[in-house]
């Protein structure tokens, strides 16, 4: 089967290790000795996405947010026609996936300064920083169960493998129809 390069090397390598740095952090949160551990990953996860940022800005074709961020009408007609089954084959980021793309990079960002805001004067001790820092952390976990979701059903409806593509960088060639 023929296929094409998508995913370029900074993707794939911010993409898994924006998922390191954040299962670190999470996994490190509640545990006083590994405080340290919890700071530098949650530092790791924000400079990972100001990173993606400046390449989603002048990267290659498939990382740049005009390639794969749609306005509201058009990613509402493809959830529309993903309900109906007729939605078409996106080589890069489907409209949804663009719009989960954002949501995880402004929720990661979320999540970073509000941690780095707990190490602050004004902040120290603060219960409702805190109970931000948690509630942006959980909001994560639904908003990479819904990924994990999406990359799921978009790997079955479309008969290739997502996590695979993620890792080599390759789909297969698009097909008449597909959206490049």
């Amino acid at each position: 089967m023929a296929t094409v390069k998508v995913w370029d090397v900074f993707v794939r390598v911010f993409h898994w290790s924006l998922v390191a740095s954040f299962a670190v952090a999470f996994l490190s949160g509640e545990e006083r000795d590994l405080r340290t551990l919890h700071y530098w990953a949650g530092y790791a996860a924000a400079a990972l996405v100001g990173l993606r940022i400046l390449w989603g800005l002048v990267g290659t074709h498939y990382a740049r947010f005009s390639q794969f961020v749609h306005g509201p009408r058009t990613t509402l007609d493809y959830v529309k026609d993903v309900i109906t089954g007729r939605e078409a084959r996106y080589l890069g980021h489907n409209p949804a996936g663009g719009v989960m793309v954002i949501l995880l990079l402004i929720s990661i960002l979320g999540v970073s300064l509000t941690g780095h805001l707990m190490t602050t004067d004004a902040f120290w001790g603060s219960e409702e920083m805190e109970e931000a820092h948690e509630i942006l952390a959980n909001g994560m976990l639904v908003l990479v169960a819904l990924h994990i979701g999406g990359v799921i059903f978009e790997s079955v409806r479309h008969h290739e493998s997502l996590v695979k593509a993620m890792i080599t960088g390759h789909k297969k060639a698009p097909l008449p129809g597909d959206v490049t």
